[in-house]
């Protein structure tokens, strides 16, 4: 049976991995492939943001009716990140290396303790609340996912 900390986890690394990817371009001042593969990081991440915040934290809230726990830091969190990937999706555009890894540093930190958080927590309290209706949750967050 797939669980949602299966489902996302997996999500995740692939999120890593594209960043990883896009990291190692602009650090060669490759921007052609840098510019391609954090578009496709951003649109990743824009995706996994959408799974979580139209699927899987309202079925979160709506069975537990809690709104002002972790699902609200997590939306908090990812308001910080667009942030950062907008800007950093500017300095990929200008060329701009150093700006680019010093906000990418950033966002590797928020990204990897946000992650913890979702895999060591929330992920978990989702599958055992939502144990019920998660083939509904997984389906609804695949759905969005293509």
């Amino acid at each position: 049976m797939n669980t949602i900390l299966d489902f996302l986890g997996s999500d995740h690394r692939a999120c890593d991995d594209l960043f990883a990817a896009a990291e190692e371009n602009v650090a060669k001042k490759n921007w052609e492939s840098a510019s391609k593969l954090f578009s496709q990081f951003h649109q990743a991440m824009d995706r996994h943001f959408a799974m979580e915040e139209d699927v899987l934290f309202p079925a979160f809230e709506a069975k537990t009716g809690n709104t002002m726990g972790p699902t609200q830091v997590m939306r908090m969190e990812h308001e910080q990140m667009r942030a950062l990937m907008n800007d950093m999706e500017r300095a990929v555009t200008a060329g701009n290396d150093a700006e680019y890894l010093g906000l990418s540093e950033t966002l590797n930190m928020i990204m990897q303790q946000h992650n913890l958080k979702e895999e060591n927590m929330l992920y978990p309290m989702s599958d055992r609340v939502l144990a019920g209706n998660r083939e509904a949750v997984l389906g609804d967050m695949d759905a969005v996912a293509r």
